[in-house]
């Protein structure tokens, strides 16, 4: 089996709705986004996939959330922006295009502290 990774940042701000702590009230993060891939074969370049493709799917699903307040997109009117609703959004999108080789997304909010998501096959 092979897993490739494409690791990715981008900066928004959110609030925990009930919350009872600091992160109730809005406050901003760069947010750390790694999305792995598993392949039991390599196609004829010997590739699980191409970095440049998985790379480009990932920062158009990012553009989305980027300088935004997350709160007010959409999937996050009524879910709170945890990290792992995070992670499990970014899963999703990227899944429309990688379904068969997306393995897991973890989402870093802070250098110490992320959130994994993954669907069992």
């Amino acid at each position: 089996m092979f897993e490739i990774a494409v690791d990715e940042k981008f900066d928004a701000a959110h609030r925990l709705r009930g919350y009872h702590g600091n992160c109730e009230r809005l406050h901003g993060h760069t947010y750390r986004v790694q999305v792995f891939f598993r392949a039991a074969d390599l196609d004829d370049l010997g590739m699980a996939a191409d970095f440049r493709t998985v790379r480009s799917a990932l920062r158009d699903v990012l553009k989305h959330l980027d300088h935004t307040y997350i709160n007010e997109l959409p999937d996050f009117q009524e879910t709170n922006p945890t990290a792992e609703h995070l992670a499990r959004y970014i899963y999703a999108e990227m899944g429309r295009q990688f379904a068969r080789l997306l393995h897991r997304v973890t989402v870093w909010e802070t250098d110490s502290s992320a959130a994994t998501y993954w669907e069992e096959p």
